[in-house]
This record gives structure tokens, C-alpha cells and sequence, in this order.
């Protein structure tokens, strides 16, 4: 009787709007929820074999979840360097489990793979980024020939993004890099001093002092010296006990120096006037630097000096090399040390000048560089995550790559925002960002959840509507047949 398939009619409909009504709540309580991806019911029809052509059997009406698992969301800035979003196609592999192996020193994957667009990942108590749900993200890392990174299809080939442990080895200086304007007026013997801060291997900090001095051989040369008149040291390094050495400004007492006023090669300061082996003499000549009568740089040349500093340039090039033996050992070892004095292009203005007006230096720069501690950690387009040491140094650590399906929609929603592979999604195809179809990779920045909050409340009033107009129906055939009972008797 078409009262009863009324009934069923209305039966199916109120379970379809409940299963809407489901989702809709659920999209409204992930609002806020990073990389959330909106569930739509999807609603068809049921239909009956007609018994004649005049009789009709109603069928009623099914609903099934519709998933928008590819939907883009929008991008919001974020203060955090190691939150990354997708723009684009593409998710983030990430895991529930990892294992640190002792062997070779990186986290491994020991749990499940899973796949999301939700980017908010923190450093862990281990270095290892994490997001709020408690998945790891993963990568590749460095290759071990340092070029590069190998991305491949191998899931298993990743490994946890670890962050922690880094810093960065002090860099000793190799080069230094003047520019600089001795007064074309200076009377011969006048001198001016400059210094520049220099790094040695182990990134103590050193004082290079050189002193030019107005040669009264020629009105366009100066020489160049390891000390002052006055005796300051060509390089100040302090201490004895911590593996360093002092220079002293005085003459080593094998030149007919004074007690004291030298150092002897294995550090300890000079108490007698025995011959010993020591570092360059006060006031000897590293070289001279000739300029044109248009006070550009004309050349410069190297004096080889004897002890634990020679020089030796290239006047080709305005390069004058001093040879530092910091632990004074006269022999060649790793601490000695080539730092390369470039006082600019033979001709030119960038480096060196003698023009009128005072002495001046105009700039200097070293490549030098103390150790570095960790700073912060970027992450660029590419998926490159980067560590940022406060000495200036960086280095690069993984590569982050994105994970793209013939048919994303067809992942598995697992709890914690990731989904899992299944036969309708495809196989999961690695892929480094921008290429082959995949998105880039946004810094700082998160997707917001795709669901909308005007357009869930419309669909809220609708289902609800068509869920008390469902039970009317119920209400309706009811009386119908509570009617027809009471006519049979």
C-alpha cells in the first residue's frame, strides 16, 4: 500500500537529513581546524519496481558522505618559520611513529604513513617537527656527497625532519678586503694605522693591525708594516694557558731584543735572552703599495719576512698574502694560516686610493667567522628546510616533498587531520614541489579550513526544514492509517 512506502519515504528522509545534519555540525566544529577539507551528503534517490503503470511505489531517498579532500584553502601568514602550507596540488607524508638509529644518526619511520595538507609542525623535545596531532613530518635528507638532494618514489627512503644537534663550525679568515684613501699630502714618514677583526680556526677573534707608512723613496709609495711607531702588534692574540699565543709588539731577543720583549715558538713568553725562534720583528716591512699620479693603485709588493709572519702578494692583483702561524711552531700545520689583503683592482678606485683629503678607511670586509650556535630554521617553495646559525652561516638539511594522487578525494579520513591510501585514491606518487603537477610550498604560512560559515548555517536551516517536513510526512500517513483502521471496524 503507498501509505506504507509513505512511511518508508519519510523514514529515509529523516536518516539522510540526520546524516547531513552529522556532517554539517562536524564542518562547523573544524572551523578553525588547519587544513580541515569540508564534508559535503551527497543525496540520490531510491526507486522502487513499479508493480502497473498506474500504481506508483515510492523509493524514498539515500545519502552518502561527499568528501572535498583537494579543495584549496586559504592562506594565512604565520609568525612561526616552520608552519608551511600548500598552494596547490599536493600533501605533507607525515607518520605516527619514529625511531632514532644509533648507526646512522638520523630518525627512521617505524609506524604508519599518512598524508596531510596541514602544516603546523613544531620542534619536539628531540629536534623532530611535529605537528599538533602528533605526526612527524618527513623528508630526505642531504645526500652524503653534500650536493644535493635525492627525491625519489621510495616512501621508506624518508626520514623524520630533525632539527636539533646543529651548529656551525667557525670558518678562519682567508680573506680580507680593503678600501681605503691615504692623503696624497702626508709628509714621508707619516703613517695611518688600520685594524680589522680576523678569525682563526677554532673562531677566537684576532686584531689585524697594519700601518702604512709615507716612503720617502717616491712621493706615490708606502710601505706597509707589521707594528706601529708606537709598537702596536701586527696581530693582537691574548692568552697562553688555552692553546693560543701572544704576539708581542717588542723585537724577539735572537734580534738583540730585551727579555720579554719576544715569544718564544711553543708559547711561553720570553724570560732570557736565549736564542729562540720568534715572531716577526716590531716595524719590519710586509710590502709596498705604489699608487699613479691620479691616485688610483698602481701595484703592490711583498717583503718575505722572517718568524711566524711572512708576506708574499701578487702585484698583478693588489693582493699582498700574510702567512700566520698562530701557534708559532715555524712548521706548516693547521694553524697556519694564508689571509689574502686585497687592496683593490690595479687602476681602479674600488680599493685603496691616494687622493687629497684625510686618511680614511671608507670599508673593510673578512670572510672569517666565529662558531655558531642554532638560530632559527626557514623552509623555502621547494620544501628546502634550512638552519639558521647566529653567526651567519646556514646549512641545508632536508627536503620536504609533496605527495600527489590520481584521486585525492578518495583518501581515508584517519582522526588527527591526515588520510591513508586506498584503492580508489590511487598510489601515492612523490614528487619535489613545483614539478610534475604538485604545488609549491608556502613559508610561514598555514591553510585555513575550507569550510564556509555563512553557507554551513544555510545548509543547517535547510536540513532542518526538510527534516521536520520528513517527520510530517511520518505524522501524516500515520493519521492516514489510523483513519483506514478506523473505517474497517
Amino acid at each position: 500500500m503507498s501509505i506504507f512506502g509513505g512511511l518508508r519515504s519519510g523514514v529515509s528522509g529523516l536518516f539522510a537529513q540526520s546524516q547531513s545534519m552529522a556532517m554539517i555540525s562536524d564542518n562547523i566544529a573544524n572551523v578553525n581546524t588547519v587544513g580541515y577539507k569540508v564534508n559535503r551528503a551527497r543525496f540520490s534517490t531510491l526507486v522502487t519496481t513499479q508493480g502497473s503503470e498506474s500504481a506508483f511505489a515510492s523509493g524514498g531517498v539515500q545519502s552518502s558522505v561527499g568528501r572535498e579532500i583537494n579543495a584549496q584553502g586559504l592562506l594565512a601568514a604565520s609568525t612561526a618559520s616552520t608552519d608551511i602550507a600548500i598552494s596547490g596540488n599536493g600533501f605533507f607524508a607525515v607518520t605516527d611513529g619514529l625511531t632514532f638509529n644509533t648507526t646512522t644518526g638520523v630518525y627512521e619511520p617505524t609506524g604508519d604513513i599518512f598524508y596531510t595538507r596541514a602544516g603546523e609542525f613544531r620542534a619536539d623535545k628531540d629536534g623532530n617537527l611535529v605537528n599538533t596531532a602528533g605526526f612527524y613530518l618527513m623528508g630526505f635528507p642531504r645526500n652524503a656527497t653534500d650536493t644535493g638532494f635525492d627525491v625519489t618514489n621510495v616512501l621508506s627512503a624518508m626520514n623524520g625532519v630533525n632539527v636539533a644537534g646543529q651548529s656551525a663550525a667557525p670558518v678562519s679568515t682567508s680573506s680580507v678586503s680593503l678600501s681605503a684613501n691615504l692623503q696624497d699630502a702626508t709628509a714621508t714618514g707619516g703613517t695611518y694605522d688600520t685594524s680589522v677583526q680576523i678569525f682563526d680556526r677554532k673562531g677566537a677573534e684576532r686584531t689585524l693591525t697594519l700601518t702604512f707608512t709615507k716612503s720617502g723613496a717616491a712621493a706615490n709609495t708606502w710601505t706597509i708594516t707589521g707594528a706601529t711607531s708606537a709598537g702596536t702588534s701586527l696581530v693582537d692574540i691574548d692568552a697562553n694557558d688555552d692553546g693560543t699565543i701572544t704576539i708581542d709588539d717588542g723585537t724577539p731577543a735572537a734580534s738583540g731584543g730585551t727579555a720579554g720583549d719576544g715569544i718564544l715558538s711553543d708559547g711561553d713568553e720570553e724570560t732570557d735572552s736565549v736564542a729562540d725562534t720568534a715572531l716577526i720583528a716590531n716595524g719590519a716591512v710586509l710590502g709596498t703599495i705604489t699608487f699613479n699620479p691620479n691616485g688610483t693603485l698602481a701595484s703592490v709588493g711583498s717583503n718575505l719576512a722572517g718568524g711566524d709572519i711572512t708576506a708574499a702578494g701578487n702585484s698583478a692583483l693588489g693582493v699582498l698574502d700574510l702567512v700566520i702561524d698562530y701557534d708559532g711552531n715555524g712548521a706548516t700545520s693547521e694553524d697556519r694560516e694564508t689571509i689574502a689583503i686585497d687592496f683593490g683592482t690595479i687602476g681602479g678606485t674600488n680599493g685603496v686610493t691616494q687622493f687629497d683629503g684625510t686618511s680614511v678607511l671608507n670599508d673593510v670586509d673578512q670572510n672569517g667567522k666565529q662558531f655558531g650556535s642554532l638560530s632559527s630554521v626557514s623552509v623555502n617553495e621547494l620544501g628546502v628546510v634550512t638552519a639558521l646559525f647566529d653567526n651567519g652561516e646556514s646549512r641545508q638539511l632536508f627536503q620536504v616533498p609533496l605527495v600527489t594522487f590520481n584521486n585525492a578525494d578518495g583518501l581515508k579520513p584517519v582522526s588527527g587531520n591526515v588520510y591513508s591510501q586506498t584503492d580508489n585514491s590511487g598510489q601515492a606518487v612523490v614528487k619535489v614541489a613545483n614539478t610534475g603537477g604538485a604545488g609549491l610550498i608556502a613559508p610561514s604560512s598555514l591553510e585555513q579550513s575550507t569550510v564556509d560559515l555563512a553557507d554551513e548555517f544555510t545548509k543547517l536551516i535547510v536540513t532542518q526544514r526538510a527534516f521536520a517536513a520528513n517527520t510530517r510526512v511520518i505524522t501524516t500517513a500515520d493519521e492516514m492509517l489510523d483513519e483506514l483502521i478506523r473505517a474497517k471496524r
